[in-house]
C-alpha cells in the first residue's frame, strides 16, 4: 500500500515536471514568436535597411561641371577626364614612406609633392588628396599592380577643371579649388538640400564667374547603390541614378577682344572695362597682369603661390573690380554736366585761365601751368582746363558734388554679377568724419573741395564704376546694371535661358545739357588732347583723357616723372564712347604709372573701338608700339577680325 502511494506521488511529480517543462517550452516559443513578430513585422523596415547597409553602399556621383563660354561660344572653362593618383592620409600609415615608395614606381615632381603638402595642411586626414594628376596608361598599370602594398592609395577617375585659354580672361572666369575648411564653414549655413547636393563633390568655385554662378555650374549629384563584400570591395552595381550635369554659361564678353586688350598692355599694369550702354553687357573686362587659373584647380604649390601672392605687380588683384583710383580729368565731363544741371554754368559762359588759380593762399595749377586763355564749358573739356573746374567746384560745394555724382554710381557698387566688388570713395564731410579718428583729420577744408573738382583729392573709384558712369552719360542718362552672365544652357534646353536681366534707371537730366557735354567730348578726339590718337578713325567718338597722381605732390612742387620711382608716377586714364550718333560701346581705361592719358590709355581705347566698330585688328608692329606707350593712330597693315585666329588657336 505504501509502495502504491509512493508510485502515485512520483507519477504526480513527474507529470508536474512535464507540465512545467511544457509551459517553459511554450513560454520560450511564445517569446521567440513575439520577438520574431517584432523583428519581422514591427521593425522590418528598419532592420531591412540596416541589413542592406551592411550589404550595400550608396556612393555619390559628382556631376560634370557646366562649361563657361564667351558670347561667340569660345570655351573658357571645360572639364578634362583624367586618372588621378590619390592618398587618404589617415589610411596611409607612414605617409612619407608611402610617397617614397610611389616615387620609386612613377615620376613625382617637386611641384607634385609641394602641392600635396599644401593640400595636406588645409584638408582633413580622411580626405582623398591627389598626389599625381593625368596618369598615363602605363603608370596606372604599374600602380595598380602595387596597390596591395600601398595602404590608403588609390587611382580615381576625375573630371578636372581645365581653362583652355590659360591666362586670358582669368579675372572674369575665376577658378575652382578643392573644398577647404573655410568652405565647409560657409556650407554649414546652407539649407540641408543644398548641402546634400555637394556629397561627393571635392571642388567649388573660388573666384569670378566660377564662384558667382556656382549654383548653375555645379549640377545635381547622382548616386550608385552597390553590393559590397565583407572587406568593403564593390561586388556589383545594384542601382544607378545618373547625375545631372551643370548648366553651361554663356558670357557677354568677346574672348578675342579680351585677348587683344590684354595683349595691348604688354608688361604694364592696369584695367579696362568696355560696356554696351544700351543694355549693360560687358564686352571686355581686363585686369593686368593676369594669372593662369589652371594652377589652382587641384591645389597650387607653395612656390607658385608665393610667386603670385608676393609679386609687386599683384597679379591676383582684379583691378577692374577691386582696384580703386582717382579719376583725374576723366571726372571733368561729369563736373561740367553738374554745373549745367545746377544752373551754375552755361555752355557759353567763359572765363580766363592763366594756368593757375589762387585760393586760400594756395596755388592750384593746370598741368604744366599752361596759360589756356579764355575757356568756356566745351573748351574746358577739349583742352582739359583745371582752373575752370577749380572755380566750379568752389561754387558748387562738396555736398552738391556728392549728391550729383552718387546717382551715376560713383562710390557705389554697380551690382555686377561678380562677388567682391569694391565700393570706392565718393568723398563728403560725412564720409570724412567716419573715415578718420582724429578731430583734426575729420574736418572738411575748402581746399579739399577744390581738389575733388578735378578728380583728385579723396576721389577713389573703380574702373568698372568709371565705365558704368560713362555708359550712363552716353546713353542719355539711362543707367543699366553692368553684367557678364548672358544665358544658361541646361542639358535639356538647347536654346538656353536668360540668367541676368539688367535693371535700368533713368537719371533726371536735361537732354540739351547731356548733348553739350557729349559734343565737347567729341571735340577731345577732333581738336583736343586725343586728336592724334583718333586721326582717321572712320567713325565719330567722344572721350576724355586723364592723368591721376598716384602720390601726393607738394603745392610748391612741379610734377616731374623722371624724378619719381616707376610706381609713384601718375596713372594714364581715358573714358570714351562711340559712335557719337548712336553709342554702342562705352569704356574706361587705366594704365598704371604710365603718365598722360593721351600717351598710354587712349591708344588702347582706339584699338578696342576699331575692333568693335570697324572689325579691324591691329598689326603686330602696332601692338608692340602700343605696349611700349609709343603709339597714337594705328600703324602697319591692319587685318579683318574674321581672319585673326581665336585665342588658343595657331
Amino acid at each position: 500500500m505504501t509502495s502504491f502511494k509512493n508510485d502515485e506521488a512520483q507519477a504526480f511529480r513527474f507529470r508536474l515536471r512535464i507540465w512545467i517543462a511544457l509551459l517553459v517550452v511554450l513560454l520560450a516559443l511564445g517569446l521567440i514568436a513575439a520577438r520574431m513578430y517584432v523583428l519581422q513585422v514591427q521593425r522590418h523596415e528598419t532592420l531591412f535597411m540596416q541589413a542592406e547597409r551592411n550589404r550595400t553602399a550608396v556612393l555619390p556621383i559628382s556631376p560634370p561641371r557646366g562649361r563657361i563660354m564667351d558670347r561667340n561660344g569660345v570655351v573658357l572653362a571645360d572639364n578634362e577626364p583624367t586618372f588621378t593618383l590619390e592618398i587618404v592620409p589617415a589610411r596611409a600609415g607612414r605617409l612619407n614612406d608611402t610617397i617614397e615608395a610611389i616615387g620609386e614606381l612613377i615620376e613625382l615632381s617637386e611641384r607634385d609633392i609641394r602641392r600635396f603638402q599644401r593640400l595636406l595642411a588645409e584638408s582633413r586626414r580622411f580626405d582623398s588628396l591627389p598626389l599625381r594628376n593625368r596618369l598615363s596608361a602605363e603608370e596606372m598599370s604599374i600602380i595598380a599592380a602595387q596597390l596591395y602594398r600601398l595602404p590608403g592609395v588609390d587611382i580615381q577617375a576625375r573630371n578636372l577643371r581645365h581653362y583652355p585659354l590659360g591666362e586670358v580672361a582669368s579675372h572674369i572666369v575665376g577658378h575652382v579649388g578643392r573644398i577647404n575648411q573655410r568652405d565647409l564653414e560657409m556650407m554649414a549655413e546652407w539649407p540641408e538640400s543644398r548641402r546634400a547636393n555637394y556629397r561627393g563633390t571635392d571642388h567649388i568655385g573660388k573666384l569670378g564667374v566660377e564662384q558667382s554662378y556656382e549654383d548653375y555650374l555645379h549640377g545635381t549629384t547622382g548616386f550608385e547603390r552597390v553590393e559590397t563584400s565583407a572587406t568593403g570591395r564593390t561586388v556589383r552595381v545594384l542601382e544607378t541614378t545618373a547625375p545631372i550635369p551643370g548648366d553651361s554659361i554663356r558670357l557677354t564678353i568677346d574672348a578675342r577682344l579680351q585677348h587683344l586688350a590684354e595683349t595691348l598692355y604688354g608688361d604694364r599694369r592696369g584695367a579696362l572695362v568696355a560696356i554696351d550702354p544700351r543694355n549693360g553687357e560687358i564686352l571686355a573686362f581686363v585686369s593686368m597682369p593676369t594669372f593662369n587659373p589652371n594652377l589652382f584647380v587641384d591645389g597650387i604649390d607653395q612656390e607658385s603661390w608665393r610667386a603670385l601672392n608676393e609679386s609687386i605687380n599683384r597679379p591676383l588683384l582684379n583691378r577692374a573690380l577691386r582696384g580703386t583710383y582717382p579719376p583725374g580729368s576723366t571726372y571733368k565731363p561729369f563736373m561740367a554736366l553738374a554745373g549745367l544741371e545746377l544752373g551754375l554754368r552755361r555752355p557759353e559762359t567763359a572765363m580766363r585761365d592763366p594756368g593757375f588759380w589762387m585760393f586760400g593762399g594756395r596755388r592750384f595749377r593746370n598741368a604744366g601751368e599752361r596759360d589756356l586763355g579764355m575757356v568756356d564749358m566745351r573748351r574746358s573739356i577739349v583742352v582739359s582746363s583745371n582752373v575752370y573746374y577749380y572755380t566750379l567746384a568752389n561754387d558748387m560745394g562738396i555736398d552738391a558734388i556728392h549728391d550729383f555724382m552718387e546717382p551715376f554710381g560713383f562710390g557705389q557698387r554697380t551690382g555686377i554679377d561678380l562677388i567682391g566688388e569694391a565700393r570706392g570713395i565718393l568723398p563728403s564731410p560725412a564720409w570724412k568724419r567716419s573715415a578718420f579718428s582724429r578731430p583734426d583729420q575729420q574736418r572738411w577744408f575748402p581746399g579739399d573741395t577744390i581738389s575733388v573738382g578735378i578728380g583728385q583729392g579723396y576721389n577713389n573709384f573703380t574702373i568698372l564704376q568709371l565705365a558704368s558712369a560713362m555708359a550712363t552719360l552716353a546713353n542719355q542718362g539711362v543707367r543699366h546694371t553692368p553684367h557678364l552672365g548672358q544665358r544658361a544652357y541646361p542639358v535639356d534646353q538647347p536654346d538656353g535661358e536668360a540668367i541676368y536681366r539688367s535693371g535700368s534707371s533713368p537719371l533726371p537730366l536735361t537732354p540739351s545739357h547731356v548733348q553739350a557735354v557729349l559734343s565737347a567730348m567729341e571735340g577731345v578726339t577732333t581738336e583736343g588732347t586725343a586728336t592724334r590718337v583718333f586721326a582717321g578713325a572712320g567713325y565719330r567718338s567722344g572721350g576724355k583723357t586723364g592723368t591721376a597722381q598716384a602720390v601726393a605732390i607738394g603745392q610748391r612742387e612741379r610734377y616731374d616723372a623722371a624724378r619719381l620711382e616707376e610706381h609713384q608716377r601718375s596713372h594714364s586714364l581715358y573714358v570714351a564712347f562711340a559712335p557719337v550718333e548712336a553709342p554702342s560701346v562705352a569704356l574706361a581705361v587705366i594704365v598704371e604709372n604710365a603718365g598722360f592719358g593721351s600717351v598710354a590709355a587712349a591708344p588702347i581705347a582706339r584699338r578696342v573701338f576699331d575692333y568693335l566698330l570697324l572689325g579691324l585688328y591691329p598689326s603686330e608692329e602696332d601692338i608692340l608700339a602700343t605696349q611700349r606707350g609709343e603709339s597714337s593712330a594705328p600703324i602697319g597693315q591692319r587685318r579683318p577680325v574674321s581672319e585673326v585666329p581665336w585665342p588658343g588657336q595657331p
